[in-house]
């Protein structure tokens, strides 16, 4: 037993302690009731850096792979940790670990937090885990591209149901038409200054002009490995986009082979299950092969969403996107579509698209549907 086993633990030392795991209890001394529970818990997953190095798990305590499944673990886990510790700790079994439990038992996959670090894990990891957890793996798929869908599908229809005409007063009273400035002016006799308070009587609003959507938006995406928060994004946004009337998608991913997956894309879960992330790049190959897709290049809209590493020849690219552009296709490049993060990608070459007439922008997916819509009008 330790020499401080009957020692309070200060909260300085007791979050130390967890964070140091069990061979730091002879000098921080023993944790009780939850405490330990999380010790036990952190140990199962991190001890794995101890087995590596070669340290053995010994003393009553230790808590190792063969006296816990993992989906014990996982259940333990989200009931003794705040759900963003749970989501990282969960995280780092699938990424840093591996664990061959979570990966092919689909009792396990069931029980994982459909969260999108899940996602992009399993994604990644998928051509690994054994054929019978691939029910489990679709609805942890779908609970995360529903979330996403959720939050992004209000912001296209806004981005697309058509642009304010500042020229024009509506009756239609939504705060997307909202016109404060016209509202304020109208409504500055009725300011009270002791109380410092507008009072509103008459609001105004614009009216909005409908867009002349074009006919085809293409998507060209990138699904090497760096490109798997893209991927996800772009399908959920393909999705949405075919939802819009007299409007035709096609969905194109590539690596040095390229996949059109047209007739998915009204399903990104089928969409991200079919995706293979991973491998090498040719870009211009899939250029070329959505120049076939072109039948009427001024109602076109072509989007590459790609990193632009190119590991073929970049001359063919760039002629190929040349070309697009001399036909008058509207041509927009993104170098990333994701939540955070700084995009790496190749300047270079994405400075020669632009020359070449590609718009080029790291957007967050929400920004995605007002930049599009912006070229658009």
């Amino acid at each position: 037993m330790s020499r401080h086993a009957n020692r309070p633990v200060p909260a300085h030392v007791r979050r130390w302690r967890l964070a140091l795991g069990r061979y730091s209890q002879n000098r921080l001394g023993d944790l009780a009731g939850i405490d330990a529970r999380m010790d036990l818990s952190l140990d199962y997953l991190y001890g794995r850096e101890y087995a590596k190095r070669g340290v053995r798990a010994s003393g009553p305590g230790s808590l190792d792979p063969t006296q816990v499944t993992a989906l014990n673990w996982l259940g333990e886990a989200r009931r003794l940790f705040p759900k963003s510790v749970f989501e990282t700790v969960q995280g780092h079994a699938l990424d840093r670990y591996a664990l061959g439990e979570i990966l092919n038992d689909p009792k396990t996959l069931a029980a994982l937090e459909p969260n999108r670090d899940a996602l992009r894990v399993l994604l990644s990891l998928k051509g690994r885990l054994a054929p019978a957890a691939g029910d489990a793996v679709r609805v942890v798929v779908r609970a995360v591209v529903d979330d996403i869908v959720r939050r992004l599908k209000p912001r296209v229809l806004q981005a697309f149901s058509g642009t304010p005409n500042r020229f024009r007063r509506s009756n239609f009273r939504s705060m997307a038409n909202f016109d404060w400035r016209a509202t304020i002016r109208e409504n500055l006799k009725r300011y009270d200054p002791e109380r410092r308070v507008l009072a509103l009587e008459r609001l105004r609003f614009f009216s909005r002009m409908k867009r002349n959507l074009p006919s085809t938006v293409v998507l060209c995406v990138d699904q090497s490995g760096s490109m798997v928060d893209s991927v996800i994004h772009s399908a959920v946004m393909a999705s949405i986009l075919a939802g819009l009337p007299s409007l035709r998608v096609h969905l194109v991913l590539f690596d040095t082979s390229v996949v059109d997956l047209s007739d998915r894309v009204d399903d990104p879960v089928e969409v991200l299950l079919a995706a293979q992330l991973g491998g090498g790049t040719d870009i211009g190959r899939a250029v070329r092969y959505c120049e076939g897709l072109v039948s009427a290049p001024t109602r076109t809209l072509f989007v590459l969403v790609s990193d632009f590493f190119e590991g073929a020849p970049v001359a063919p690219l760039v002629a190929a996107v040349r070309r697009l552009a001399e036909a008058q296709v509207k041509l927009l490049g993104l170098v990333a579509l994701v939540d955070d993060g700084e995009p790496y990608y190749d300047r270079e070459l994405a400075n020669r698209l632009a020359a070449c007439g590609m718009s080029i922008a790291a957007l967050t997916p929400d920004r995605f549907a007002d930049w599009v819509s912006g070229a658009i009008a």
